[in-house]
């Protein structure tokens, strides 16, 4: 500092406090302490000329830093934490991105500014990337934050009792610790959009105002991208022609597997093995019509949904969720109908989840009419019907401009009647080729491609074996030297062997190094892919100690903690560690980004 204390109005105490204080302060927090005194001054013509030379004296750095945090397992936290970022330039705040798996913790007591993106996993899980964070942040060892100032916005699905559980916990340990909101914390349901647009614009606003940013600040390049070159995104799908509807599974399979192949030509769409594809799909047309005849409602009648004027059944069929039943929705039915069994229902957690799984709205309009209720009322109750992610099972340069996934049907009863996916029924008993679907690209770097050098062991029973097929095209494509492992399971090895004909190919090629299947039904002992895991704990443990990366796809409720164990089994069996160490080695591997999941 250069400023001359001995020629200020201060006494010689408010002279020896300013000079301590000015010691022991960082140059982000200076320039806040000059807005703060700026702000406090603004009344007189003396503070607004004092403003203005701080202004106009201030370095480029002197814009409020922002550091935004995300924890992200499919890959949304992390497209809206650059999306905020892209965005704080303009409100002349300084911002950068960090993954969660990549935070010093040390760092958070320096922070200025911090926003936090969370997506939360199962029943209240974070993602695999904020594990660590999670744990110092809920932690003795983290620190007092008086001086932060943060906001969070977290992701999540209502139908799920611990909705958006990660991000309610980051923000009140954060505020236990000492830190300050800048914005309320925002939970997000499966539509987040529009909810996380205003609190983008919130956060950035209170920064500005707070620290009299008002400048635009010079884009911080960490963690920054290319603007897509596509116009087309979730917001803005493209249509995309069906080019192959295909049966892939066999006679005699009790499951229905379709391989489908989509048209990208002229979209300018691109991915990466890994990525997702989001399809925006229709209700069932005789489930709408049942809706509407127990509702007594016209079909024809004009409601506002999204945006859109159009007919109800227009509504019900392509913009809201009308086969499942979350909490919100409940509660919200519940103070409509004013039962007592329904509120006592609504006010017992376990009951509630108990009583809506497998039902859906046609039921709940069944059990608990309401007497006066307006179409339009209806279509604001119900939540938007979202896209449904579909792992991509293509290289893109393999198949150039399409696209392909792989989708099971869902078909089950439940309650006495006869239920299905939305989205996977309608694909396989509605869609032939030629018709065309709404779609876009969702990143998942999450789930990314090691180095053509590098050794992978791909773990994908039934469809979540999808993925690996664009993994291995890709690397047939660049001729990656690296080996590859495939662990693969189903039923039945005659009806469920999905992409059979291709696997044994590359396997007499020599791209894939080594196949080992498992098929449950095949014999009396039910047999699994984590199974098959174990049986070859000594050649994983070698693999892993040649620095070969694991990646996991597929059912998380039963499938991901199976094999998870079976890996903490073989690690501490065949490297000699206990059970805590053994967890540690794959929490190691989690944050060097070897042991990737993309479970759902």
């Amino acid at each position: 500092m250069t400023t001359d204390l001995n020629s200020s109005p201060l006494s010689g105490d408010q002279q020896a406090r300013l000079a301590d204080l000015l010691t022991d302060i960082n140059e982000g927090q200076l320039f806040w302490l000059a807005g703060f005194l700026a702000g406090k001054c603004s009344g007189s013509s003396a503070g607004a000329a004092s403003h203005t030379a701080a202004a106009a004296s201030a370095p480029a750095s002197a814009a409020p830093e922002l550091t935004v945090l995300f924890g992200s397992q499919t890959g949304n936290a992390e497209e809206l934490a650059q999306q905020l970022v892209a965005r704080a330039a303009d409100k002349g705040v300084s911002a950068k991105v960090v993954d969660m798996a990549d935070y010093k913790p040390k760092q958070l007591k320096k922070e200025q500014y911090l926003a936090v993106l969370t997506s939360t996993q199962g029943e209240g899980d974070p993602p695999d990337n904020a594990l660590d964070f999670h744990e110092f942040i809920n932690g003795k060892k983290a620190p007092k934050l008086e001086g932060l100032r943060y906001s969070v916005l977290s992701l999540g699905d209502s139908s799920y009792e611990q909705f958006c559980k990660t991000g309610q916990d980051f923000d009140h340990r954060l505020a236990a610790l000492g830190a300050t909101a800048l914005a309320e914390r925002v939970d997000c349901d499966v539509d987040y959009e529009d909810l996380a647009e205003d609190w983008i614009n919130r956060v950035l606003e209170s920064i500005a105002s707070e620290a009299g940013a008002s400048q635009p600040a010079a884009a911080n390049a960490v963690g920054a991208e290319q603007a897509p070159a596509s116009v087309y995104n979730r917001k803005n799908p493209y249509a995309a022609a069906i080019l192959t509807n295909q049966l892939l599974s066999g006679r005699g399979s009790d499951k229905e597997v379709r391989h489908i192949e989509l048209s990208l030509e002229d979209s300018g769409l691109t991915y990466n093995p890994g990525d997702a594809v989001g399809i925006y799909p229709e209700n069932n047309p005789a489930l709408v019509d049942e809706l509407l005849s127990a509702l007594g409602f016209d079909s024809e009648q004009t409601v506002s949904a999204d945006d859109h004027e159009i007919s109800l059944r227009e509504a019900l069929a392509f913009y809201r969720e009308v086969t499942l039943l979350t909490p919100p929705l409940m509660k919200h039915w519940a103070e409509l109908v004013g039962a007592d069994d329904l509120n006592a229902l609504v006010a017992d957690s376990g009951e509630l989840r108990a009583w809506t799984e497998g039902r859906d709205v046609l039921d709940l309009v069944q059990a608990w009419p309401v007497a006066k209720l307006e179409p339009q009322a209806l279509v604001n109750l119900l939540r938007k019907l979202p896209p449904r992610l579909y792992s991509i099972s293509s290289s893109q340069a393999a198949v150039d401009d399409e696209v392909h996934i792989t989708v099971a049907a869902v078909r089950y009863s439940s309650h006495d009647r006869d239920r299905e996916g939305v989205a996977s029924a309608w694909l396989s008993d509605r869609m032939a080729e030629g018709d065309e679907v709404r779609v876009y690209i969702d990143p998942n770097k999450k789930f990314a491609l090691p180095e053509d050098s590098a050794p992978m062991i791909m773990i994908g029973p039934g469809t979540g074996v999808a993925p690996f097929r664009a993994f291995l095209q890709e690397r047939e494509e660049r001729e990656a030297e690296g080996e590859n492992w495939l662990f693969f399971g189903d039923r039945r090895f005659r009806s469920d062997f999905l992409y059979q004909a291709e696997w044994l190919k590359w396997r007499r090629d020599g791209l894939l190094t080594r196949l080992d299947v498992a098929f449950s039904r095949d014999q009396a002992e039910k047999r699994y892919v984590q199974h098959s895991l174990k049986e070859k704990g000594a050649d994983v443990w070698a693999w892993l100690q040649r620095s070969a990366s694991l990646y996991v796809c597929g059912d998380a409720d039963k499938m991901a903690p199976d094999v998870h164990q079976a890996l903490l089994d073989i690690v501490s069996e065949h490297g000699g560690l206990n059970p805590e160490q053994a967890e540690d080695y794959l929490r190691q591997l989690n944050r060097d980004k070897r042991y990737l999941r993309d479970v759902y």
